[in-house]
């Protein structure tokens, strides 16, 4: 049974995110503090945490950031900010997922589990054969989900390290943001796609010996991204 935290200051709209969770078979803890959602969060082992922003004592961006700098399951953040700024700032600190209050119960719990599967594919839990992807400097180990630029090892997120991943396996093909956001996080929302824009800026800074000179993921103007071999 998946473990599931919940980090909410409203107890009437946490009780319902957990009672529709619990019902789709999810073990689940509430908390309504930031303070104790933090530390539950970086000392209990959960599958995925979702996250309001607006916190007494440690807000939920906060929250993320630390989560996020030593695990890499699926954040989902819950809020009643719906500004792009929020959106891209949450995105930017490594949340998986931004929903915008208010939402129907079901799509929560329906992209709750589609970022759970994403993960155990991506976590390896499977066996799967190794293989790598070289392209210049660039390795990239899907087996062991770790990339290394010029013999370095970077260290990138979850959602990083697929986009990364796709795009190499797609070398000189343009994708659209609305494509990518699609076939990555697999929502197709209008107004969501933002997060590519941060996730590729994100991965540039990891990978790119000069981010704004890019010689692996090229930006093609008014199209989208492209992965240059």
């Amino acid at each position: 049974m998946k473990k599931i935290l919940i980090i909410e200051d409203d107890p009437s709209i946490g009780e319902l995110q957990r009672d529709y969770l619990v019902i789709n078979g999810f073990n689940v803890e509430l908390v309504t503090s930031g303070k104790e959602g933090l530390n539950q969060a970086l000392s209990i082992d959960y599958d995925l945490i979702i996250l309001d922003l607006m916190l007494p004592h440690v807000d939920g961006f906060e929250i993320c950031r630390q989560v996020r700098a030593v695990k890499e399951i699926p954040i989902l953040i819950v809020s009643a900010k719906k500004e792009d700024i929020d959106k891209i700032r949450g995105l930017g600190l490594g949340a998986d997922d931004y929903i915008i209050k208010p939402f129907s119960p079901s799509e929560l719990v329906a992209r709750a589990k589609a970022h759970l599967a994403r993960y155990e594919r991506l976590s390896g839990n499977k066996q799967v054969e190794k293989k790598e992807i070289r392209i210049r400097g660039l390795i990239i180990e899907e087996a062991s989900r770790r990339v290394y630029v010029n013999n370095k090892e970077v260290n990138l997120t979850a959602k990083e390290f697929e986009l990364l991943t796709f795009l190499a396996k797609h070398p000189n093909r343009v994708f659209s943001k609305e494509e990518l956001f699609e076939l990555i996080w697999g929502f197709d929302l209008a107004g969501d796609i933002s997060t590519v824009t941060v996730h590729i800026r994100k991965i540039r800074g990891k990978i790119e010996i000069t981010p704004a000179n890019p010689q692996y993921i090229e930006t093609v103007w008014g199209a989208g991204y492209r992965f240059t071999i």
